[in-house]
């Protein structure tokens, strides 16, 4: 196993020789053409004019001219439907063999988004491309003999009545791996088979003596909960005790930041993260380079972007986009400013809202961060708050009071007065006085955002905290759907939702 070690290194040292920098503005030019090329004579290319966008002097501006934009409810409404019903060649050349399952963020009613044979190649392609950038993190010949536990949703898919097959990414993508893969491959293909997710880590925990892991692949929290299943099963330390040759996270479907501080503390040493972005819609990034957490977009993939300047002026309160939005190719965006991501794949998805907000940390390599969800924008009287301020508040409380914030969420209220304050929910062991937590959050804010601080000084009244056992918050999202998989906490709840959830934490 050390020489396959030595041998598979060598292999992604030699393909890396012939990997030149990429022109990110040019491939994109031609992944546009290819995607109207191939879906010209879809009742969609069709309705829209794909042959004439493509004989346009400027593709990329007819298509944005002619193309409007869509989130899932638009493009499965007016479109989508139609392969249920049966229909081929409505969006995409035939139809796909798979739908992924998305209900957003702890949703109850999935969305069904489908997944063409072109877009699991192209998830396949984007993980290649992540392995061979690990010659960029310098690590050793050994790592490579090692096992990879991808803590996914379950490979169970589901079959339907049209003999489709449907379940979550995680799991679709787990399922088509590649047969020379399967041996590094944990679970493996039993566990992770399992729908209950109490049951697959308890599995998990069982055999995790056995293998040799160097490196796992999730989304943080349950990436942590199966960790402290593991830990407290083996009633060791911390997760090295039980894998020494562990040295690899790849983080995906969140922003790793806040869950930092908690994922440390499972370890006996240090280990190398590496973020990726991963959607229900397709493979969208990967960290290629150890000097940045950022990601570079893949962008000759099968996806090609757009970005819309993200401002409360274009966003309806749903977190859709308003038609009117200004959007930009890749060529014309710049750094230090949010933008709504727009795409369309090879799956058939048409200048679609993905419901994330990026920004952009190198635009000639094309690397961005994730800062947030559109619809979990809280712009209550001008306060302007997105996730990554929220995010940086969390770290400045978990700093400043020494402690772990892992979950949130926050809600726009009004009091008896019927004015407006923001009542946050935070995930902490923390015993500390409420209405402390709360004056040093609300100062952070105000010196961080003068948006918000002005806010503060107008109608905005004040900032309520509560501390709540992080479980609380696990708990919610298994009441809503279940445990792991692509399972994200919302960060920003409507007040109807919200009352939903203070009255499921009373239950607590």
């Amino acid at each position: 196993m050390a020489i396959l070690g030595g041998i598979i290194k060598g292999a992604i040292d030699v393909a890396n020789v012939f990997v030149s920098d990429a022109n990110h503005v040019q491939n994109q030019q031609k992944e546009l053409e290819n995607l109207l090329n191939t879906a010209k004579n879809t009742a969609f290319g069709k309705h829209y004019q794909f042959e004439s966008i493509l004989n346009a002097d400027d593709i990329a501006e007819s298509f944005a001219k002619k193309v409007p934009y869509f989130d899932y409810h638009a493009m499965n409404d007016t479109w989508w439907k139609r392969l249920h019903d049966g229909e081929e060649n409505v969006t995409w050349p035939n139809s796909p063999n798979y739908y992924a399952l998305s209900s957003g963020t702890t949703g109850k009613k999935s969305k069904r988004i489908p997944v063409t044979d072109e877009m699991i190649e192209a998830i396949r392609q984007a993980g290649i491309k992540q392995v061979l950038a690990l010659h960029n993190f310098d690590l050793p010949s050994s790592f490579f003999e090692k096992e990879i536990i991808m803590l996914g949703s379950s490979t169970n898919l589901q079959e339907r009545t049209d003999d489709k097959l449907e379940g979550e990414i995680s799991g679709i993508s787990a399922s088509n791996i590649p047969f020379w893969f399967k041996g590094y491959y944990k679970p493996g293909e039993e566990i992770a088979k399992i729908d209950e997710w109490e049951e697959r880590v308890l599995k998990i925990a069982q055999k995790a003596k056995s293998w040799d892991i160097g490196a796992l692949s999730g989304i943080p929290s349950w990436i942590e909960l199966m960790l402290q299943k593991v830990i407290e099963y083996h009633k060791v330390s911390h997760i090295h005790e039980i894998w020494p040759n562990l040295q690899v996270y790849t983080s995906g479907g969140v922003a790793f930041g806040p869950y930092e501080k908690s994922f440390k503390a499972l370890l006996g040493k240090e280990v190398i993260v590496i973020d990726t972005y991963l959607a229900s819609e397709g493979y969208i990034a990967t960290q290629v380079r150890p000097e940045t957490d950022a990601m570079q977009l893949n962008t000759d993939n099968g996806i090609y972007f757009e970005f819309v300047p993200f401002t409360p002026e274009v966003i309806n309160e749903d977190g859709s986009i308003k038609q009117n939005a200004p959007c930009l190719t890749l060529s014309e965006v710049t750094t230090d400013q949010d933008y709504a991501l727009i795409i369309s794949t090879v799956s058939g998805a048409w200048r679609y809202l993905i419901g994330d907000t990026i920004q952009f940390t190198n635009v000639e390599k094309a690397e961005v961060k994730i800062t947030g969800r559109t619809k979990f924008f809280l712009n209550t009287v001008g306060s302007q708050l997105s996730v990554n301020k929220m995010d940086d508040a969390m770290r400045h409380l978990e700093n400043h009071f020494n402690t772990q914030i892992t979950e949130y969420t926050i809600c726009a209220k009004r009091n008896k007065h019927d004015d407006f304050y923001h009542n946050w929910y935070l995930g902490t062991d923390l015993k500390e006085d409420e209405a402390k937590i709360a004056k040093v959050l609300d100062n952070f804010l105000k010196e961080a955002n003068k948006n918000y601080k002005v806010a503060r000084s107008k109608a905005l009244e004040g900032v309520k905290v509560n501390l709540v056992p992080v479980t609380v918050f696990h708990d919610w999202n298994e009441h809503n759907k279940k445990k792991g998989g692509q399972v994200k906490m919302e960060r920003v709840m409507s007040p109807e939702k919200f009352e939903e959830w203070e009255t499921f934490v009373k239950q607590q």
